[in-house]
């Protein structure tokens, strides 16, 4: 597995990482230590060297299943987590007092001293603004509480803001064939600034597997059931910010854009590692196959240019007058 450097002064992590949201459960599927340490293990095994997870996954269950595996495994794993959804700070109880507490909080799930990297987690353009909650991240690196600090965002307008403050580490972004604005602005001026980039939802919540039906249904508990429409959170979350019938409609589309020779999946994956910008990808898995597939195309070749071409052309054209939601 190939490496890239997080940021100007950070860390090596693997192309490809692991996405842990789904070990927390909240997508309707509840895993036991057995499950979840087969999942950590695969990617592993393949070079995955970077785990991604948040307080709120499972209200803590994601960071304490993978404190309990680095507990029993000799690998070196980079562990970033997430600030801002849990407690009862959003969307405007943001508090030094809360950070700290957020902070030895997850540092005991994941039974570390210091945290990698601690990232805010889609927090108000307004707080953003701010910034006080940034100072607040300063002296607690100053501190040793944590390593680096960065940032996950839902839109180009909060990307940007982050982007102005100094000891910025990383930025998480939704980045996939569905959601390309980035490519002009953000992601120049972050490899401009040496941020590094965090791609989450990058196969658009599964659309991009090639895999879903208009008539597919998911489990009640299941995000991509119950926020279609952005009932609970961001809209841009689930499926990219796409209705799921089009969505549906744009994959199947698509599929004569892409290269035969492999899956639908491992293109699209491809597609956003080609991007120099990009540090790594964090596609999640429940299945030890999955993850095998997903770290598979750090070995692939890049795309070739004509592909890219055509992708950007079908955005403009047939995707992103559909998308809604911040971005």
């Amino acid at each position: 597995m190939k490496q890239r450097q997080l940021g100007h002064s950070g860390f090596d992590v693997s192309e490809v990482g692991l996405g842990c949201w789904q070990l927390g459960g909240d997508f309707g599927v509840d895993f036991d230590d057995k499950q979840a340490f087969a999942i950590l293990q695969t990617a592993v095994d393949k070079g995955v060297t970077f785990f991604d997870t948040a307080d709120v996954y499972g209200a803590g269950k994601s960071e304490k299943f993978i404190g309990d595996f680095l507990k029993q495994s000799s690998a070196s794993i980079r562990v970033a987590t997430k600030f801002g959804r849990g407690g009862d700070v959003f969307p405007d109880n943001y508090t030094e007092d809360a950070l700290r507490q957020a902070i030895a909080a997850s540092c005991e799930r994941l039974g570390v001293e210091q945290l990698d990297l601690l990232q805010l987690h889609c927090v108000p353009v307004d707080v953003l603004k701010q910034g006080d909650i940034f100072n607040w991240l300063r002296k607690v690196q100053d501190e040793g509480l944590i390593r680096y600090f960065g940032a996950s965002v839902e839109s180009v307008e909060e990307a940007l803001i982050c982007l102005e403050q100094d000891g910025l580490q990383s930025l998480q972004v939704i980045f996939n064939i569905f959601r390309q604005k980035l490519v002009n602005e953000l992601l120049p001026k972050a490899q401009q600034k040496g941020v590094g980039i965090i791609v989450r939802l990058p196969l658009a919540s599964g659309l991009l597997s090639g895999k879903f039906k208009t008539g597919t249904t998911f489990s009640t508990t299941d995000h991509r059931n119950f926020n279609q429409n952005g009932e609970c959170f961001n809209v841009g979350e689930t499926f990219a910010g796409l209705p799921f019938a089009k969505g549906v409609e744009l994959a199947d589309e698509l599929k004569g854009l892409l290269p035969q020779d492999i899956s639908m999946a491992q293109a699209s994956l491809r597609w956003i590692l080609d991007h120099p910008a990009v540090t790594t990808i964090i596609p999640g898995a429940s299945s030890v196959k999955q993850v095998a597939d997903n770290a598979a195309i750090a070995d692939l070749a890049p795309l070739p240019e004509s592909t890219h071409q055509q992708l950007a052309a079908f955005y403009q054209h047939k995707v992103q007058s559909h998308i809604r939601g911040p971005y």
